[in-house]
């Protein structure tokens, strides 16, 4: 290998790592959809294309260990394709603890430092492997060189076949350089089982220089195979590029084939190792023109993407304060020429933060192994539903609420669902049912987790909350406040200590990472009937469509897609309490209504003209009474200080064009307190101009958005 090629290695590796990886995840969502749909054919191709192309682009790079590993698993899943196997659980589960181990070696092939220690994992998967196929000459141990049987001097051919004389033709398409293959290290990965002889290549498929676009590749390449390995070995090395090449196949024709050089194969000699659709496809892919291509994806490391929404976010500022500076100049033309960079930046500012936004329904599936796992290990029979997967929420809240859904789903498996004989008992179908669903809701988005398993026993909760000290003996609150008891630290209802729960560890985290990311939990269940846990977040950290409104010389925003409407507040509205909470009959419903005069003690000499903003938080809804309706405002959220952190019913600051800083109302939290406000001594008495300092003084710290 050269200085050049090791380069070429190193820089690609990072791309084969992240794309195996994506491959595997595919393979262990195709195989427990496989096991619902036995026999599925498109499944099990598709199941086999994701072992194979980790195996060939693993051979490309010289990794051995994956490539022999994998090759085990490929040749199982052509028997489970021939139909010589069937799939059972205990082989899904074979193959899952298979997929495991392949996912060990790519990352040690990323940190070839560390030591996996799973040498012994994976002999005895092997064996496994070999004992399910029951011929072991159908996967043959690598050799003691560590060279495997399908890549690397031949290991595992039979050393006593006869070399054959191949002869190949691969025309590729002007696209294999944008999809990241390297036609001469394909031939590199040729000849890691046999010997690349003469070479020709077609040069009158290499338009003129004044048409020629770097980008596109050109190659149509003719050349000999001298290998022992047999022909499904051959096609199989062309497998993982096969959309980007037409590849044509001779069958041995003797040694002349080794001359040098081959000119264009004649068609006598040409067999097409595609199958006549597949064939016109390709000869389709190569024709068609790059613009009618259906669409290509790029990857783009996340912290790059980051650093220019950050950067998005500080233009929405600018921009908003170049507005107000040219209307105060009273220009026309200045008015008009900046109106037009706002509408830009403002298309700028949706599409960046589409790029983001991925279906969350990503998530979901990871978790169809840790349903199926975590069921068999308790003796359980669960059925994991998704609904609303393909709703969509930035990438960052996706990664941020993975482990409290992890931790979620693994406590209604544990706690909520039964086993099949108390199912049955109970008069319920033996099997369990566990929902995932999700859906926007007023700006936010909805996730659900349902079960139909037994519920909770408030009784056992209030005993364990008496018990713990967290109620005084004795004391019972209502139905809703016992059931928030589970999110206290510490709480837990198990009578033992297990792999899953008992340790009292858990609930309140979940509840603490959830508020973290501006959103709220909240848990309803029938003892009988089952469970249900709603979790409502922000659709994204960093850019916001607001409502500005005024109080005094303090301004709020409200989410806009919070916002119903806007009433003029009138003067049959009650009295408002100490907490600034009062009541006003709206066609015909009684509609909670917080006066923020009064709920935060703002230092503002009462207006005479009042308007209420009614914002809907999931079912309810309530009424804000505010001073002044400023419209809508672009709104980059910002962290707030240390200090103002726990202050009830907000999610951030913001700040306005003048340079003045905006609280952002958090409207659930909102909402709670206008239901039943329990404000916490001091934290509602912190006055927001107080807040608006602090996170002004703070911006440089905290500049990046949140």
């Amino acid at each position: 290998m050269t200085s050049d090629d090791a380069d070429f290695i190193a820089e690609a590796l990072p791309a084969f790592v992240s794309e195996a990886r994506e491959q595997l995840e595919s393979f262990e969502q195709l195989l427990l959809q496989l096991e619902d749909l036995p026999g599925d054919r498109d499944l099990l191709d598709a199941l086999f294309r994701c072992a194979h192309t980790v195996k060939g682009s693993a051979g490309i790079f010289g990794l051995d260990a994956v490539v022999a590993f994998t090759h085990h698993v490929e040749s199982l899943l052509d028997r489970l394709r021939e139909g010589e196997l069937a799939l059972t659980p205990a082989l899904g589960t074979l193959l899952l603890r298979s997929k495991d181990h392949i996912a060990t070696l790519v990352d040690a092939a990323e940190a070839p430092q560390s030591d996996s220690g799973d040498d012994a994992v994976g002999a005895g998967l092997v064996a496994e492997l070999h004992q399910v196929l029951g011929d072991a000459a159908a996967a043959p141990e690598p050799s003691a060189g560590g060279e495997s049987p399908s890549g690397g001097g031949g290991a595992g051919l039979p050393t006593a076949a006869p070399l054959a004389h191949w002869g190949l033709q691969a025309r590729f398409g002007a696209d294999t350089f944008r999809n990241g293959m390297d036609p001469l290290a394909l031939l590199a990965y040729l000849g890691g089982f046999g010997q690349v002889t003469g070479m020709a290549c077609d040069l009158a498929a290499v338009p003129p220089l004044e048409a020629l676009d770097p980008e596109d590749c050109h190659l149509d390449l003719a050349f000999g195979f001298e290998t022992a390995a047999p022909r499904e070995r051959i096609e199989e090395a062309f497998a993982f590029v096969r959309e980007d090449c037409a590849l044509t196949l001779t069958a041995p024709a003797g040694a002349e084939l080794a001359a040098t050089p081959l000119p264009a194969l004649p068609e006598s000699q040409r067999v097409d190792t595609l199958p006549d659709a597949e064939s016109a496809v390709a000869g389709e892919r190569l024709r068609k023109p790059r613009d009618a291509e259906e669409p290509r994806f790029i990857r783009v490391q996340a912290d790059r993407l980051d650093a220019v929404i950050n950067l998005l976010g500080e233009l929405v500022i600018a921009g908003a304060g170049a507005e107000l500076l040219a209307r105060q100049s009273r220009q026309g033309a200045l008015i008009e020429a900046n109106q037009h960079v706002i509408r830009l930046i403002e298309e700028i500012r949706n599409g960046t933060l589409q790029l983001r936004m991925v279906p969350i329904g990503e998530a979901f599936t990871r978790f169809r192994r840790v349903v199926r796992d975590t069921a068999a290990e308790l003796g359980k029979d669960v059925a994991l539903e998704i609904v609303g997967g393909d709703t969509e929420l930035d990438k960052s809240v996706v990664e941020r609420i993975a482990d409290p859904l992890m931790h979620l789903v693994r406590n209604g498996l544990d706690h909520g669902l039964e086993t099949p004989a108390e199912r049955v008992a109970a008069g319920k179908p033996a099997q369990g049912r566990l929902v995932l669903s999700a859906c926007h809701e007023a700006g936010n988005i909805l996730i659900r987790i349902d079960d139909d398993g037994r519920g909770i026993d408030r009784e056992r909760v209030l005993a364990r909350a008496w018990e713990r000290g967290l109620l005084e003996p004795g004391q019972r609150p209502e139905d809703a406040d016992i059931l928030k008891l589970i999110f206290e630290p510490g709480f837990s209802t198990a009578e033992q200590v297990t792999n899953l729960s008992g340790r009292g560890v858990g609930m309140d985290v979940v509840r603490r990472n959830i508020e973290a990311l501006r959103g709220s939990v909240t848990l309803d269940s029938e003892p009988g009937r089952g469970t249900r846990i709603e979790i409502r977040l922000p659709l994204t950290l960093a850019i916001i469509d607001g409502f500005l409104v005024g109080v005094g010389s303090s301004r709020f925003i409200f989410p806009l897609d919070a916002v119903v409407e806007v009433i003029e507040a009138r003067d049959e509205v009650a009295a408002t309490d100490a907490h600034g909470r009062g009541l006003v009959e709206l066609r015909g419903q009684v509609l909670p209504v917080i006066d923020l005069r009064v709920l935060y003690a703002l230092e503002a000499p009462a207006s005479a003209r009042h308007s209420i903003v009614v914002v809907r938080a999931g079912t309810r809804r309530c009424g804000v009474r505010v001073d002044q309706v400023l419209g809508q405002h672009q709104t980059v959220i910002k962290p707030l200080g240390p200090l103002f952190r726990s202050l009830q019913g907000m999610a951030g600051s913001s700040i306005l064009a003048n340079g003045e800083v905006a609280l952002i109302f958090d409207v659930p939290s909102l909402g709670q307190l206008a239901a039943a406000p329990r404000p916490a001594a001091g934290a509602l008495r912190s006055s927001p101009a107080v807040a608006a300092a602090s996170a002004s003084s703070s911006r440089s710290a905290e500049g990046s958005v949140a």
